[in-house]
């Protein structure tokens, strides 16, 4: 049973990373990540690979640090600290994503917050921090690449489920594979419409409140609802339901 049960989630995370490249909230970078449910302290991702090309195949294990634990030679993604920090911090998560997800770039570099305005990007919470990678480490690429930059990433993110990354994307952080997926797919989509809604509104927003976000936030995580999109996205992605 238990081995079948991580043949479904590994099987999960291969979809989810297709799943994600179709709806534009990964391009050819970006990574998904599962915490091993045999061990809390690895988890599991792809090779460097462009998402919408990963296959079971593709999958290497790691510790929290970020070492590869079978001897596999073939190149990691360099942002898996991002993945490790996180899982590290908080023992809660057990599917992260690190995208570039284009339509929330500007909330990260603008001072104006990202917040959900419609019911299906609930989700994504109403207090979404950005972590300023020069605070800590001066002028660098911008990416996260050490152990130290993975658990700083991890301390802005907190106890939330989406952080964004100054000039660089976002990280998103959840229980399980459909959930995180409707978080970045509907992100996505909340931050369009909330460019349009401050361009029609010259800045004036009404966004879903703290209570209506939560109420509705437990909604989605529900099975009811979140196997629904998660089998659509399956159908369209070229997978079988896999509830």
């Amino acid at each position: 049973m238990a081995n079948r049960a991580k043949d479904k989630l590994l099987r999960q995370l291969v979809m989810a990373n297709r799943i994600f490249a179709q709806h534009g909230v990964l391009d050819a970078f970006g990574h998904v990540s599962v915490r091993d449910p045999e061990d809390p302290a690895r988890f599991v991702m792809s090779r460097s690979l462009a998402p919408n090309l990963v296959t079971e195949d593709d999958l290497l294990t790691f510790d929290l640090q970020g070492n590869e634990l079978n001897g596999d030679t073939r190149r990691p993604y360099g942002e898996r600290f991002i993945h490790g920090g996180i899982f590290e911090a908080r023992p809660d998560v057990q599917v992260v994503c690190h995208n570039h997800s284009p339509s929330i770039i500007p909330f990260g570099v603008t001072g104006v917050p990202l917040k959900p305005i419609f019911h299906m990007a609930s989700l994504i919470g109403t207090d979404i921090p950005v972590w300023d990678i020069a605070q800590e480490f001066g002028d660098t690429d911008m990416l996260v690449t050490s152990v130290p930059m993975g658990r700083s990433l991890a301390r802005t993110l907190g106890p939330r489920r989406v952080a964004l990354m100054r000039g660089h994307g976002s990280v998103i952080a959840g229980a399980a594979v459909p959930e995180v997926v409707m978080a970045g797919i509907y992100m996505e989509q909340n931050a369009q419409l909330q460019t349009m809604a401050h361009l029609l509104g010259a800045g004036q927003v009404r966004y879903l409140s703290d209570a209506e976000a939560r109420l509705m936030g437990q909604r989605c995580s529900e099975p009811l609802t979140s196997e629904r999109a998660w089998e659509a996205w399956c159908i369209e992605a070229g997978f079988p339901n896999d509830r």
